[in-house]
Order: structure tokens, then sequence, then C-alpha cells
């Protein structure tokens, strides 16, 4: 399995941007493919919760969840630190939000209601921090993750679990433990050094091998 580094990922997908496929666009791909796979993995699931950040791994959240949405799927949006920031976040946010989905402060996780759906969810995805996490998981980004790991459903991460550093595999302490973790154009480093955290790892095609005829 080839791998790239954080940074090499962020500069193709600036090539491939100044090729025509816009970040949108990846991001719509890489939502799609995340939601495609899990439907795939687990054709029997019933429900979802999607936890987001605030970055574009928020972002691919908010499309899986779409995705999931019009698969059948009853599907609930965690915002972990708030609304999102970047601009392909903040418009797939806008279009779950369109489509009716419940978007809500990972913080109700506390009610009754909403504790009870996570429970009882099939699907946990994992949308919460990408490739350029270092460090320790802040207080909203460890509760969400302890939140992922008691939740009896299945856990799929975004690109890679929350609480891991893309390029070394060093894990957070209270990072997300995955049951699947898909993974965007090409694996990174921590997928090889942080096996055990990743659980099985699938690459997904966004069109970037395309767009610079790679």
């Amino acid at each position: 399995m080839s791998e790239v580094t954080a940074a090499e990922m962020k500069r193709l997908e600036q090539q491939a941007d100044a090729a025509g496929l816009s970040y949108r666009q990846m991001m719509e791909n890489a939502g799609a493919a995340a939601a495609a796979l899990a439907l795939r993995t687990w054709p029997g699931a019933k429900s979802a919760a999607v936890f987001c950040g605030k970055g574009n791994n928020g972002g691919d959240g908010f499309v899986a969840a779409r995705h999931l949405a019009n698969a059948g799927l009853a599907v609930r949006l965690y915002l972990v630190e708030g609304e999102p920031v970047t601009t392909d976040a903040i418009y797939n946010c806008g279009l779950a939000r369109e489509m009716g989905l419940p978007v809500l402060a990972a913080d109700t996780l506390d009610e009754p209601e909403q504790a009870e759906f996570l429970q009882s969810a099939d699907l946990i995805l994992d949308g919460v921090y990408g490739t350029g996490f270092h460090g320790t998981l802040r207080p909203e980004g460890l509760a969400a993750a302890r939140r992922m790991n008691d939740a009896p459903g299945k856990v799929l991460a975004l690109d890679l679990p929350s609480g891991l550093e893309a390029d070394s595999g060093t894990a957070a302490e209270g990072a997300v433990q995955a049951d699947l973790t898909v993974t965007f154009h090409a694996a990174k480093p921590c997928h090889r050094l942080a096996a055990a955290q990743c659980g099985r790892v699938e690459v997904a095609d966004i069109g970037i091998g395309t767009a610079l005829q790679l």
C-alpha cells in the first residue's frame, strides 16, 4: 500500500485543485466514498451518529451523513467544537441542514434522548480531526473520542482516527479506536505505524489520480 505524508497529501490536493478538481468536489468524493464503504461493509445498518470537527475532516462527515441519509439511514450529526469554520465544511453543513438532518452540539449527548440514539446507532463516523492533528486531544475532542469508543456501534474513521498523528502514528491519550478507516487517495504512515488503532484500512479514490494523470 503506497503512502503519502500529510504534507505530500496537502500538496497533491493543491495540485489537483489547480488542475480543475476543486476542494469542494474532493470533499464530496471523499464523503460519498466513506458512506458507500460503510453501506458495503455493514449493509444491515439502520442508523448512524456522525461526529464532526470544525475543519475539512468534519466536512467529509457532513457529506457522508447526507449520503447515508439518502440510503435510508436515520442520521444525526454532532458538532464537537462548534460550527464548522472552513468554506467547504460550512457549505456541506448547510446542505445537511437543508435536508433536515439534526445538527446538534456534541454536549447534547448528555441528554437522555441523544445518549439513547448514540447507544443504539449501528454506525459511528469519526470526522473530528484529520491529518493536521498533533499533540493532545482538546477537552471537547477527548470527550467525543470517549463517547465514540464507548458506543456499541461500529466506528468508521474518516482518513484517520481522531487523536492519531498522520506521519508519526503517535496516538494521543484517548484517541479513537476504529473498526474501519477509510483514507483518501493514499494511505498515510499512521495506518501502518498504528495499525491496531485504525482497524481495517481502505483507500478511497477521490479523483486526484485522474486529475493529475498519476
